[in-house]
């Protein structure tokens, strides 16, 4: 079937995707299963399947940004005061977090973020990133620019 192997082809990268936007890597490898579950289940409902990766990101980075709200949500009336014990998970991507690139792409606003990790981790084009982040293609170009120069800006004054 399609789906399974856009997934044996895609899911690596998605996940990688992922993981740069909502930043764990169980919350995104959960955000490209329930992406591919729900394209498995609207197969039938898909106008060109041939576009079904470009549908796909789009995707993964709406379900991203819905992870990213009710984070915020949920850290808006988290009880103060308790413990942080750090998780399984913080080890195993202890490596990952001490880049400083990541350090300083973390640090952007979100559209930044996004249209960078498009542009330099998925290697998209500006159209692209544009339909995958329901933007123009100027608003990339925009974002894409003004990230570039807070990410340079930040290594410079950690060098």
């Amino acid at each position: 079937m399609a789906v399974t192997a856009l997934y044996s082809a895609h899911f690596r990268s998605l996940v990688r995707l992922a993981v740069l936007l909502v930043r764990d890597t169980a919350t995104a490898e959960e955000v490209v299963q329930d992406t591919f579950v729900a394209v498995h289940g609207a197969w039938r409902r898909l106008r060109d399947p041939d576009k079904a990766l470009a549908y796909l990101r789009q995707s993964v980075v709406n379900r991203s940004r819905s992870v990213l709200r009710h984070r915020a949500v949920v850290e808006k009336y988290a009880p103060k005061g308790l413990p942080d014990a750090p998780s399984a998970e913080n080890g195993a991507i202890g490596e990952l977090e001490r880049s400083a690139v990541i350090d300083a792409l973390r640090a952007l606003p979100t559209r930044q973020r996004e249209a960078l990790v498009l542009r330099y981790y998925g290697d998209l084009s500006e159209a692209e990133i544009a339909h995958a982040m329901g933007i123009s293609k100027g608003a990339v170009k925009s974002h894409t620019a003004r990230g570039m120069a807070a990410l340079r800006s930040v290594l410079e004054k950690m060098s």
